[in-house]
């Protein structure tokens, strides 16, 4: 995979309630990813970028809600979500703290 590429797999990681507690509880965190990322891609991604090992790589597609705004009606895009496991003694932290 060319380092173009690599940098424009990982969207953004997500941080909320849930992701935070796996994070805690098994090294785990999860990331919007491109509707077209393969897991290798994924591994080396997050492996180059943040210098981790990664131990297992899962993914989900997740589906756009139907909204409404008055009459109008559409629909959010559909997106992939990564959720990775890192191997024992690595960490990443998202926030800048102790």
């Amino acid at each position: 995979m060319n380092q173009e590429r690599m940098m424009r797999v990982l969207l953004r990681p997500i941080v909320s309630e849930k992701s935070t507690n796996l994070a805690d509880a098994s090294r785990q965190f999860a990331f919007q990813v491109l509707r077209d990322a393969s897991k290798p891609e994924i591994r080396q991604a997050v492996e180059k970028l943040f210098n981790v090992q990664v131990a297992e790589v899962r993914v989900t597609n997740v589906k756009g809600k139907a909204k409404r705004f008055g009459a109008m009606q559409g629909r959010r895009k559909d997106w992939k979500k990564a959720y990775v496991r890192l191997k024992e003694g690595f960490d990443i932290q998202f926030a800048g703290g102790a």
